[in-house]
């Protein structure tokens, strides 16, 4: 079992979370495209991606004997499920102008996975996280007010990503093999989807141009490559250093949103915002503490 604290899961998480902040650029890139033809195109390649590391790498031996656990198997299952309902919510959010909100999901994420540490490791919440918890709370109920219903994106996103985190920590699966049986939940229909768009001459693939067909094949890589950081991280890392170090991402999609996609934030988004980053300050500086009574201070 990998140590819980580890320079090398710190690496992996920033590199993670600075690509994932970064990816609505991607998704806008294809705002042409229909997003659940995006979907199966990163499912179909993200399998590929992950199935030809796994041959290079030499470790299909490793892919078989994971099969020989069930609990393993079904965890993986659930995974595959989680991360496709994940990836399809944000792409439609990010081709629908919803950057912010998808944001918005991205900064309650990691005050979903403190909770979930509580009450599945029995990490008991201190003071300062019930408090950061509450302001979370807060900022949903003023969203709620002011808009008259739930930023059910940001939830479904934060729900999602959050659970999908705490089933990856509770497998005895590498990040490489668990990311290709993962995606191969989906990844195989969506082939089956795919297959039956391009004979019906439907599909974006071919048909809107190389830009498009670069970008679609790409698709896999530019998931494979954080998801596989993340899944490296997650088994390395405590949840609250995870949940630290997750900030990166939603900020660079806040900024996105709000300065290069022109989307409006106004004073009840603004008040939302402000709940959130309140709780997030202060869930920061409750995980700081608890990280410098660490033997060593390590992340």
């Amino acid at each position: 079992m990998p140590a819980p604290h580890s320079l090398s899961g710190v690496v992996a998480a920033l590199f993670a979370f600075v690509s994932w902040g970064l990816l609505p650029i991607y998704w806008k890139s294809l705002a042409d495209v229909a997003p659940v033809e995006i979907l199966c195109h990163r499912l179909v390649w993200s399998l590929v991606a992950a199935g030809a590391a796994l041959v290079a790498m030499g470790r299909l031996g490793e892919a078989r004997r994971v099969l020989s656990r069930r609990r393993d198997v079904l965890l993986m299952a659930s995974c595959g499920l989680l991360l496709g309902v994940n990836w399809l919510l944000f792409i439609q959010a990010v081709n629908s102008g919803h950057v912010v909100e998808a944001s918005l999901g991205y900064f309650i994420n990691p005050l979903v996975n403190m909770v979930l540490g509580a009450l599945f490791f029995r990490e008991r919440l201190s003071r300062l996280q019930a408090m950061a918890v509450a302001l979370a709370v807060i900022g949903v109920g003023i969203s709620v007010a002011a808009h008259g219903r739930l930023p059910w994106i940001a939830l479904a996103l934060a729900g999602t990503f959050g659970v999908y985190g705490l089933l990856r920590k509770l497998m005895r699966v590498e990040s490489l093999p668990g990311l290709f049986f993962e995606t191969a939940v989906l990844g195989v229909p969506a082939g089956f989807y795919l297959w039956g768009l391009w004979q019906e001459g439907r599909g974006a693939f071919l048909h809107l141009g190389q830009a498009t067909d670069a970008l679609l094949l790409c698709a896999g890589v530019v998931t494979a490559a954080p998801l596989l950081a993340f899944a490296f991280a997650a088994r390395r890392l405590r949840l609250t250093s995870l949940g630290i170090l997750q900030y990166i991402a939603p900020t660079c999609m806040f900024l996105l949103g709000v300065l290069a996609y022109g989307e409006p934030f106004d004073s009840a988004r603004a008040a939302t915002f402000g709940c959130i980053w309140a709780g997030v300050a202060v869930y920061t500086v409750d995980a700081v503490l608890t990280l410098r009574r660490i033997p060593g201070g390590r992340a």
